[in-house]
């Protein structure tokens, strides 16, 4: 089963006026690869990814899952945004269980499943914390513990580490690559760090600024289980990708500056 972005455009209208987000967006996702999409501010990163969550309809194009005969469910998509929403009422183990109250397994198998991830994601000794005695990165890992659960199909990832310090999001980064061997679950990882994109995907997609066109593909040839030992490599990969941003990015600030 693979994921199939086609022609993907989307238009908005403003008092008469009409801007372009996305314009004749084409992709194919495989089975456990790791995407990353990175471009200048306003390039329609977010909305794509939106589109693909089925969160936002495009104008045109359409988003799907090209199956096999003998796949007949329907695909499970998790989502994990920049601030990871957690319900304040709820303890950590009530937080991560949300995704898997309306899935029909038994209740041994959400208790498993649950614990399985609290440890993966480095909570043990916190499920019956709230989330106002969580740091920000551990509230991150009950967001993405809760998205992991559900075993899906598509994990869709909006600049879910922006939010954090520098050294916690460090960690995080080595966290989800961790997590991703794993697991190894189809990811879309939205980012304005074009190293931690080089650090975590199989393949980066360049948008263009406004509208968002593709620009590049970059697949990244580095092994996923020693990434940290190619440290030169990466540094490469991301003054290549900057200079495919670069000019796009500085018009960017421009229009953002002259209004």
């Amino acid at each position: 089963m693979q994921l199939v972005i086609d022609g993907i455009c989307k238009r908005y209208e403003n008092k008469g006026r009409e801007t372009v987000a996305l314009d004749g967006i084409d992709l194919v996702v495989k089975k456990e690869e790791f995407v990353a999409i990175v471009g200048p501010s306003g390039c329609g990163k977010s909305t794509l990814l939106n589109i693909i969550a089925g969160l936002t309809s495009p104008t045109s194009g359409e988003v799907y899952f090209e199956r096999s005969e003998d796949e007949i469910n329907l695909p499970n998509i998790s989502v994990v945004f920049q601030e990871a929403g957690l319900m304040p009422w709820r303890t950590v183990r009530e937080n991560i269980n949300l995704g898997l109250e309306k899935m029909n397994i038994s209740e041994e198998e959400k208790r498993n499943r649950i614990e399985t991830y609290i440890k993966m994601v480095g909570l043990e000794g916190f499920e019956d914390a709230y989330p106002h005695q969580l740091s920000g990165g551990m509230k991150q890992r009950v967001g993405i513990a809760r998205a992991l659960t559900t075993k899906p199909d598509l994990l869709l990832m909006d600049e879910p580490l922006s939010a954090l310090d520098a050294q916690t999001r460090i960690v995080m980064q080595e966290e989800l690559l961790n997590i991703w061997n794993q697991e190894k679950h189809r990811t879309i990882y939205i980012t304005h760090n074009i190293e931690e994109a080089v650090y975590l995907a199989d393949k980066i997609i360049v948008l263009s600024r406004r509208p968002g066109r593709i620009k590049s593909v970059i697949q990244i040839d580095l092994p996923k289980n020693s990434r940290k030992e190619h440290q030169s490599e990466i540094l490469n990969y991301r003054e290549t990708i900057w200079n495919l941003i670069k000019d796009d990015a500085q018009q960017a600030i421009k229009e953002d500056i002259d209004g």
